[in-house]
């Protein structure tokens, strides 16, 4: 079933459509969701929330973008808007607890990771936002101008500039870890 399809079917108030998509999005949204807030129930939460608002939300969307996109933007904002209502800026996972979800690969000292972390969380938010959804979600510019509302040339130079930041955080670590 194509989006539109697929769109249609929600707004006629089909559950099997709903549940569908529910599943093409939820892996994705959680992610993005625990990557912002660091914590499971918080999480969650985001997931629900970002769903009800899509829900209430699609017959809005005008296909101008990827759903895929569309549901990015909602999971950003929501995220965002929940973080700024408790109060909370954890943006970065404890990597024991992310571990199960990114790819196996080679571990660093234990050392670099909290400096990372640390370093991650102390982005504004602007440049951590567009580090984490690029760097480690894998969105492109452009999903991420649309998603925020800005255009992927911002993204770019947020990007560039967070990477920056970054390297000046953990410039003391240069050459001592290599790929």
């Amino acid at each position: 079933m194509d989006e539109r399809q697929l769109i249609d079917r929600v707004l006629s108030g089909d559950p099997t459509a709903e549940r569908l998509f529910y599943d093409r999005h939820v892996d994705r949204v959680w992610r993005l969701a625990y990557r912002f807030t660091g914590d499971g129930d918080l999480a969650q939460d985001v997931v629900q929330e970002t769903f009800v608002r899509a829900f209430e939300k699609l017959g809005t969307f005008r296909g101008e973008s990827a759903l895929s996109t569309w549901v990015t933007a909602v999971a950003t904002s929501t995220a965002l808007n929940t973080l700024r209502k408790v109060k909370r800026f954890r943006t970065h996972v404890p990597l024991e607890d992310a571990e199960q979800l990114v790819q196996p690969g080679r571990r660093s000292e234990p050392d670099l990771k909290e400096r990372m972390a640390a370093a991650i969380a102390g982005l504004p938010e602007g440049y951590r936002t567009v580090f984490l959804m690029h760097d480690v979600e894998g969105y492109t510019h452009e999903e991420i101008g649309t998603a925020l509302g800005v255009q992927s040339g911002t993204s770019k130079a947020q990007l560039f500039r967070a990477r920056a930041r970054l390297r000046e955080a953990l410039a003391d670590f240069a050459g001592e870890w290599t790929a």
